[in-house]
């Protein structure tokens, strides 16, 4: 367990007996600690990858992040490796395989929607430059460097993320409030939110070309 001096909850940051200073989410658990250094704050632009982003931040809504990581493998099991093109196939006997299937969250608001959703993906890919394009114009094609050096000071949403939020539903996409789409943005490095102390956010920085935020 980390020391009472290593957690600093005012800062938002924990620092780990590697000696790094780490954002508060990921706790001390390995995997979420892994996710935080490995994946969360990345630029992602695999079109494939950020539709399974998408649909697995769907799923979370009312959930911890770390239950759905968690699954992340039945998930993929269940959901044909997230490719859009099969899920679009799915049937009602699909969805109601998946509601007997103990390696996701079994929701059937939310299956339905990854159905949709696939659908809605594959008429944007086939009409323009790709899904990923269409997800990083909002930014301009670059990660928008947050700053933050507090948890206080990180959003839960932003008028960019309300935009993304209303683009996507217009799309036909299900599960992409404001709130969603912002911790969606985060995760896939669109936004640069590791807290200015943590030792991942120089280098996701380095890694996106970040801009500044928008005032």
């Amino acid at each position: 367990m980390a020391t009472q001096e290593a957690l600093r909850p005012e800062s938002g940051l924990i620092t780990h007996p590697d000696g790094c200073a780490r954002c508060w989410w990921a706790g001390l658990d390995p995997l979420y600690v892994a996710y935080h250094d490995t994946e969360w704050g990345v630029p992602e632009r695999d079109d494939r990858a950020l539709y399974e982003k998408l649909i697995l931040d769907g799923f979370q809504a009312g959930l911890s992040w770390i239950t759905i990581l968690r699954r992340r493998e039945g998930f993929r099991r269940a959901f044909e490796g997230f490719e859009p093109e099969r899920i679009a196939r799915f049937t009602d006997a699909d969805v109601a395989r998946l509601m007997q299937d103990a390696g996701i969250i079994r929701n059937r608001a939310k299956i339905v929607g990854a159905v949709g959703s696939a659908r809605a993906y594959l008429r944007i890919m086939e009409r323009g430059p790709g899904f990923s394009r269409f997800l990083w114009d909002f930014v301009d094609g670059r990660p928008v460097e947050g700053g933050a050096r507090s948890r206080a000071e990180i959003a839960t949403e932003t008028a960019v993320s309300r935009a993304l939020s209303k683009a996507l539903k217009a799309e036909g996409f299900t599960f992409v409030g404001p709130t969603i789409v912002h911790a969606f943005m985060q995760a896939v490095g669109m936004v640069n939110d590791h807290l200015v102390g943590c030792h991942r956010h120089a280098a996701c920085a380095e890694l996106g070309g970040a801009k500044r935020r928008p005032a």
